[in-house]
């Protein structure tokens, strides 16, 4: 959503001050507000011997325990894709550990810091250890579990609550964090709102936690879900750093909302949320292919009584300007205008000669745009014209709450585009920022949900009991 004071999509102080930086920066959060970049593909460790062996390798003196009562997903547990193409996943755990294999048979019994490896084989999947200890070729996933509550499966230097599990998928192996939504949301809650918000902005902590809480609900209940996961663990749905990221402040948030979702004419409804609305929200047929939402409409986030004073003005990214050369814009058109639009030449667009907007929606965004090149001109339509104007660095651009102003050389050719902008992230639902805002100036999470999703109420989902 995300996704988003995603403040900017998007950690340990290691972890959640990192997100926390981008945060201040302005990083937008959900589905939304930064680029929606692939989730952490973990490569093979140097040296990691090729798979040249069809039978598996025993492993010594390691007795077989018979299985234990069956393990499935409970109702609330939700399933989180931290690596959707690993060729190698390195497993190990902070205390001692077991892996399952499909039928809830234990492979392994592992100890504190011992590290596995788990490989494939088309779907065929096992587990290597030091020397030439392997487990046999399994078909389904494999599930580490550790054995005690205080414990965390360690992957990828991080921790997390719940189980770890690996499944071959179609581009490599798929990591994929189960646990139960309430901890799950302690891990995304400070990297979606900020590690570090004081108690007068606890409110809008709350209104966070309910936010994301609703979009992972609307997602575990959806008559189209995954086989495999949920949610990944990116801006592409919401940012979750597992236990490294979790705070207190947070967690309380967590708690003093618990089972709490949104609803709207009874129904649990998805709550999209962005860094920096730039003074107005969007309604989401302005910036996604969709319709229009009885609940997700345009709101103003001027403060009353005042001219020009916005609650999310606070935003490190409320006002914002953006320069490119001709050649960083001539970059940024050739390598990403052919995704977004349709008619480009496989030679490319050439030079640009010039940018202009054509439309714009109803909360003053530019709905669409078109850049003139020496080939041609192609049209693009709203927010898919922030993944064309990309800085150098891939970085898409803060919102489509902007004007532009071009530069022309001597000769007539283009010598500067300068954009100058509000916001940050799509714009749609909840204003992060604009929530903060308001906390500060004394509202209630539940006046700042009621804000950002006129005719929404809060309330238990059902089977989420307080």
């Amino acid at each position: 959503m995300r996704g988003r004071a995603r403040h900017s999509r998007a950690r340990a102080l290691g972890v959640a001050a990192a997100f926390a930086a981008a945060l201040a920066a302005g990083a937008c959060v959900t589905r939304r507000v930064a680029d929606p970049g692939p989730p952490t593909i973990v490569r093979p460790p140097p040296g990691a011997p090729a798979d040249t062996v069809a039978r598996a390798v025993p492993i010594p003196d390691l007795p077989r325990d018979s299985a234990p009562p069956a393990i499935s997903d409970r109702t609330l547990d939700v399933r989180v894709a931290l690596a959707t193409a690993a060729q190698q996943v390195p497993l190990t755990a902070s205390g001692a550990w077991r892996l399952y294999d499909g039928t809830d048979g234990v492979l392994i019994r592992g100890n504190a810091g011992e590290v596995w490896v788990v490989e494939h084989r088309g779907r065929a999947l096992r587990a290597r250890g030091r020397g030439s200890q392997a487990t046999a070729w399994v078909d389904g996933a494999l599930t580490l579990r550790t054995d005690a509550g205080n414990a965390f499966p360690t992957f990828a230097g991080r921790r997390y609550r719940g189980a770890l599990r690996v499944i071959a998928g179609d581009s490599g192996l798929v990591v994929v964090n189960v646990l139960n939504v309430e901890d799950y949301l302690r891990g995304v809650v400070p990297l979606e709102i900020g590690a570090t918000r004081n108690a007068s902005e606890q409110a809008a902590v709350e209104a966070q936690a309910v936010a994301a809480r609703s979009y992972t609900w609307v997602r575990l209940t959806s008559a189209n879900r995954r086989p495999d996961f949920d949610l990944l663990a990116t801006v592409s749905d919401q940012v979750y750093g597992g236990v490294d990221a979790e705070r207190e402040g947070t967690d309380q948030a967590v708690r003093a909302t618990s089972g709490l979702v949104l609803k709207f004419a009874g129904r649990v409804v998805d709550a999209p949320y962005s860094a920096s609305c730039g003074g107005q929200t969007a309604a989401p047929e302005e910036v996604w292919r969709t319709g229009p939402s009885s609940y997700l409409r345009r709101v103003s986030d001027r403060i009353p009584g005042s001219a020009d004073r916005y609650y999310c003005e606070i935003a490190p990214r409320f006002a914002w300007t953006r320069e490119f050369t001709s050649a960083e814009l001539d970059a940024a058109v050739r390598s990403y205008l052919r995704s977004y639009t349709s008619g480009v030449p496989s030679s490319g667009p050439g030079h640009v000669r010039g940018v202009s907007i054509e439309a714009r929606t109803p909360s003053g965004r530019v709905a669409s745009a078109t850049f003139l090149t020496e080939r041609g001109a192609y049209a693009v339509r709203a927010n898919d014209i922030r993944s064309v104007l990309r800085l150098p660095g891939g970085e898409i651009l803060n919102s489509t709450y902007f004007s532009v102003n071009s530069e022309t050389a001597r000769d007539g050719s283009l010598a500067r585009l300068t954009i100058r902008g509000n916001g940050h992230g799509h714009g749609v639902g909840m204003c992060q920022w604009g929530a903060i805002g308001r906390a500060r100036a004394g509202q209630t999470a539940r006046a700042i949900l009621a804000a950002y999703f006129p005719g929404t109420t809060v309330g238990p989902a059902s089977g989420m009991g307080r």
